[in-house]
């Protein structure tokens, strides 16, 4: 049906002046009507304003918000409750979701990128607004963009430089409407945040035993008197800190130097906790932890991200790990509640009726904790943080599950009406707001801003996903200390109404639990700490969310206190407890006794650490060639890994005796739905989880059917070179779920032409006669090996070459193919041949040799390449008289890039040089007349999809054919090999190919890795592009 037009009929009806004024007045007169009924309504429900724009809004930053004297009475009335409930949605509410992301131009383009696709995903329209295009009065402007109504959430992205300007500032928060959420508390920021507001805080609670690092308060000059002074302090006497003795120094304005042992640094520390920290509140305090953190080890350098439980249960090593993880929430607690009282009682900074009642903001503690095991609050930041600014893959997937986390717990469209009124009931039916608090301060009644709150609370507790309720706190004594905190800050004012909005939260917490006991559907704790030392600790997992955001090692048979003991001499070494990260399900379950295990992990876990304590002190667990009871991190690529635990039992005695414990981990692949007939072609180059080029789109994007006809000719152009730019293409049901997509089916589509795809005749035609010499690393082996199975339906023998390999039995014996490994890393660089010299070696080796395209030399590896061995190679052709041979670069690959334990690896930024190397590489090549074969574009998207080995960079893999009898209780999972998808062209021949290669059951080995498969065709279509001139 279509559409008609609305206003054909504008002459035929003409209205006349009274009766225009007659509509009018009884307008005016229906609104009157309206109010008054409002007003009438108040007796019980307070008139619920929208939460439009205005008049007020510029004023009300001059007067503050009006003080609500207005109340709802409470009952225990269904549908009184209901209409409290409605007019709370009504004035607190807001519809639509519309985002504003504002960054400084120096913010991280991969943070504001993640931020775009977590909201989008939660179904937020997203603004993206730049700093230096909104220039000065940037709260001002900020608010009156597109209305002040036009959004809902702001989120200020921290800047990387110091000092720069707030997106929005203390003054501009009271222009906030009632429904807008700001990911800012200026107060906190202000108070917290900086070393200058966190010192004051300590001088202002100086009887408190707040548990900061005093060196917060010691301004640089004092720190490097303290560093250069340090020789004189050796041969004093110990001091033994007390923080009551070194605040009142502080208070007293003395200008005794502190001793050395009070300036924490990272070396005096045996590890540091991130612990991150979500303020929905200020007044009232509503604060809730995330279950999981970041371990610094300073000594190590390492870092890793761990569950709090399993750090204080293991890590720490704590005798009570409920008291030790109690004593840094009652840390955190004090910093929060006294930032909150600070900023109550101040004579500076926004009042109460000033503050913006839906900010919120994440922070991150630094707990440090030394030999004493106590925890010290080295710092508060702002935002996420980790350890430095280069941040790796793993600091990246924990920055968006925590993200993501914190998100569905902020804006989660769940109701809480239901459970509102079964609470709001109880709380009535108890008598809790007929205290005396409450008759003298709120007259029996609460305000709309109060129920809000309630409302809220009970909506976070309903929502706690990986949070954990951190305040208010339920503890003992708390609402003494709270007292203790506002008598301290301002002795002549009386806490009241603040001591009062915390009661009714706390009984609201326990009015939920008692729910909760009756129908256990919002879980508030996590995993309880086992405090009886005897008792075991559960198997199954503590939570039901799956294992890539909150993957717990596995503590198997546990007692609480990891110690080693010899007092039985004769037992042989074994392992006593196995430590797993993620909490691996071992099949059989641990038994010192058993040493062969067997676990599967989904696509997403990339990494594996473990760690083992052994039986008697003198026993040794050797962990990637290190001695000692420790944890190390295991890379783990698709199918199977296995994994060696050595035991040594170094007593005199026994003479060093051997125990292995093997551990096989199957890593599964992509999760993949079955191709449906209404599917979307969905396209992408970079995965958001490592961005690489931040200026570019990443994760899935929908591609259009236009360009998929366009691709699909029959008679579309072969690519002129080796680099052309293209894309994976995957259908999808939808390219905002990559779990919805047929991963089977991925295609590398280059723009606008296609690579050839030579029949197995037209390939030993094409190579027949010519000889091929391959120079590089394992992944121009795995180049290497492809084309040797290509070409004879069959890979007789294989092995890890580190040397120099001739194969002559390459296509009947028509193209010879020699290969030298480079470069020879385990030896030392003094004595290691130089690139020269390993292509000098290979090319005499390989003699005879024409100086025409008949010899194929290709050189690749995949990071240690740059631009200069390009003109060594040019060099050295020179002077062999082999100018005119064809000269084939496979460039740099994805790889090195996880955190694991043998290899070094690189951090986001040194991912991205490599891109930029990448394309200096590029450009050299084709000014020698190279071809390039560009394998860094095409590995850098399917970065989680290595295989074997420690580098994360091989993508391929040599596998038996048969199943091998060591593990026939396993079924082996194999991935279906894909170039490009059934639907574009060339694919009939390929396939048919592909089914050949993979039933041919004569041939011992077989090369697997779609993105090898990749590379290697691509190789061979420059191969077989056309012959050049001699």
């Amino acid at each position: 049906m279509v559409c008609r037009p609305v206003f054909l009929c504008r002459r035929r009806f003409c209205p006349r002046p009274f009766l225009v004024g007659l509509v009018v007045a009884v307008c005016l007169f229906y609104q009157t009507l309206t109010l008054r009924g409002s007003r009438k309504l108040t007796a019980t429900v307070p008139a619920a304003a929208p939460n439009t724009p205005t008049e007020t809004q510029a004023s009300r930053c001059q007067k503050g918000f009006p003080v609500d004297k207005q109340c709802v009475l409470l009952s225990d009335n269904a549908q009184e409750i209901r209409k409290i409930e409605e007019s709370v949605e009504t004035h607190f509410g807001s519809h639509g979701r519309r985002a504003i992301l504002y960054h400084s131009p120096s913010s991280s383009k991969m943070e504001l990128k993640l931020h775009q696709h977590i909201l989008t995903q939660l179904h937020y329209t997203v603004v993206v607004v730049e700093e230096r295009l909104l220039g000065a009065d940037l709260g001002l402007r900020l608010l009156e963009k597109g209305g002040l109504d036009s959004w809902n959430l702001l989120i200020c992205l921290s800047s990387r430089k110091a000092g720069g300007k707030p997106c929005i500032s203390k003054e501009d928060m009271c222009q906030l409407g009632l429904h807008q959420k700001v990911n800012i508390v200026p107060e906190i920021q202000h108070q917290l945040c900086r070393k200058e507001g966190l010192c004051q805080i300590i001088r202002r609670f100086p009887e408190l035993q707040l548990l900061v690092s005093p060196s917060v308060c010691l301004d640089q000059s004092t720190q490097l008197k303290l560093s250069t002074s340090s020789h004189l302090l050796k041969t004093a006497k110990s001091h033994t800190w007390k923080p009551g003795d070194w605040r009142r120094e502080q208070l007293n304005q003395t200008t005794v130097l502190a001793p050395r042992e009070t300036v924490l640094q990272a070396k005096d520390l045996s590890v540091i906790l991130k612990a991150y920290v979500l303020v929905t509140s200020l007044s009232p305090l509503r604060a809730f932890i995330h279950s999981t953190g970041t371990v610094w080890n300073p000594p190590k350098k390492k870092r890793f991200t761990v569950k709090l439980q399993t750090f204080f249960e293991t890590f720490l090593r704590a005798s009570s790990p409920l008291r030790a993880f109690d004593k840094m929430k009652e840390a955190i607690s004090k910093l929060l509640l006294a930032a909150e009282v600070f900023s109550e009682t101040s004579t500076l900074g926004p009042k109460a009726f000033d503050r913006c009642r839906l900010c919120f903001q994440l922070l991150t503690f630094d707990i440090g904790y030394g030999s004493v095991r106590s925890p010290v609050v080295l710092q508060v930041h702002e935002h996420l943080n980790f350890q430095d600014d280069n941040m790796d893959f793993e600091d990246q997937n924990t920055e968006e599950f925590l993200l993501k986390d914190t998100f569905n717990f902020l804006l989660s469209n769940e109701s809480s009406l239901s459970i509102f009124s079964e609470i709001f009931q109880g709380l009535y039916r108890s008598g809790v707001f007929k205290s005396e608090d409450y008759q003298k301060e709120l007259n029996q009644c609460l305000s709309l801003e109060e129920i809000n709150s309630i409302m809220t609370f009970i909506k976070e507790l309903g929502n706690l996903g990986q949070f954990q309720l951190l305040f208010p706190s339920a503890t003992p004594g708390f609402q003494s200390l709270m007292r203790e905190f506002y008598d301290m800050a301002n002795p002549m004012r009386k806490p009241g109404s603040t001591v009062a909005q915390y009661r009714s939260l706390l009984n609201v917490f326990e009015q939920f639990q008692l729910l909760k006991k009756k129908a256990p559907l919002y879980p508030l704790e996590w995993n309880s700490f086992a405090e009886d030392e005897s008792i075991k600790k559960p198997q199954g997992p503590f939570d039901g969310v799956e294992i890539k955001k909150a993957a717990v090692p596995q503590n198997i048979n546990e007692t609480k206190e990891i110690h080693c003991s010899n007092a039985d001499k004769d037992t042989q070494c074994h392992i006593k407890q196995i430590f797993t990260y993620p909490r691996l399900k071992l099949n059989p379950e641990f038994n010192p006794e058993i040493k062969d295990y067997y676990s599967e992990v989904p696509f997403d876990v990339v990494t594996l650490t473990i760690g083992a304590e052994t039986s008697k002190c003198h026993c040794k667990v050797y962990l990637h060639e290190g001695a000692g009871p420790s944890f190390a991190n295991y890379p783990l690529g698709l199918g199977m890994n296995k994994i060696s635990v050595l035991v040594v039992d170094e007593s005199p005695a026994q003479g060093e005796t051997l125990v292995t414990y093997k551990f096989t981990i199957y890593r599964e692949d992509r999760p993949s739905l079955p191709l449906f007939e209404d599917f979307t072609a969905c396209g992408f180059v970079q995965d958001c989880g490592l961005l690489i080029q931040p200026e570019e789109t990443c994760g899935l994007q929908p591609v259009s059917s236009d360009y998929i006809e366009a691709i699909s000719q029959p008679e579309l152009k072969i690519c002129p070179s080796g680099d052309t730019k293209g894309q994976w293409i995957v259908p999808c049901l939808s390219c905002s779920d990559n779990r919805t997509c047929d991963w089977r089916e991925i295609t590398w589509q280059p723009h606008d032409c296609q690579y050839s795809i030579l029949t197995k005749p037209q390939l030993q035609q094409c190579l027949g006669g010519r000889k091929i010499l391959f120079i590089g690393d394992s992944t121009n082996r795995g180049i290497m090996y492809y084309l040797i199975e290509r070409l004879n339906d069959t890979l007789q023998e294989w092995q890890k070459v580190h040397g120099t390999k001739f194969y002559h039995n390459v296509n009947g014996g028509k193209t010879p193919i020699s290969y030298s490994y480079y470069p020879q890393f385990w030896i030392s660089p003094s004595l290691r041949p130089t690139f020269e010299k390993a292509l000098e070696h290979l090319l005499q080796r390989s003699r005879p040799l024409e100086n025409t395209s008949q010899t194929v030399l290709v050189v690749g590896g995949v990071q240690w390449l740059n631009s200069n061995h390009l003109q060594i190679i040019h060099k050295v052709l020179k002077r062999e008289n082999l100018l005119n041979i064809l000269v084939i670069i496979k460039t740099l690959g994805i790889g090195f890039h996880l955190p694991v334990d043998g290899v070094h690896f690189l951090t986001q930024s040194e991912v991205q040089n490599l891109w930029k190397e990448n394309l200096i590489i590029l450009d050299a090549a084709k000014t020698y007349g190279y071809e390039v074969v560009d394998t860094f574009t095409i590995t850098m998207g399917r970065y989680k999809e290595f295989l074997q080995g420690t580098c994360g960079c091989h993508f391929h893999e040599v596998v038996k054919s048969k199943l091998s009898k060591e593990y026939h209780f396993i079924k082996i999972k194999r991935s279906r090999n894909h170039v490009v998808g059934k639907y574009f062209s060339n694919q009939s021949r390929l396939q048919q190919r592909q089914q050949d290669s993979v039933t041919n059951f004569q041939s011992p080995y077989h090369v697997r890795g779609p993105v090898n498969q990749v590379c290697s065709e691509i190789l061979l279509s420059r191969i077989c592009a056309g012959e050049r001139p001699a």
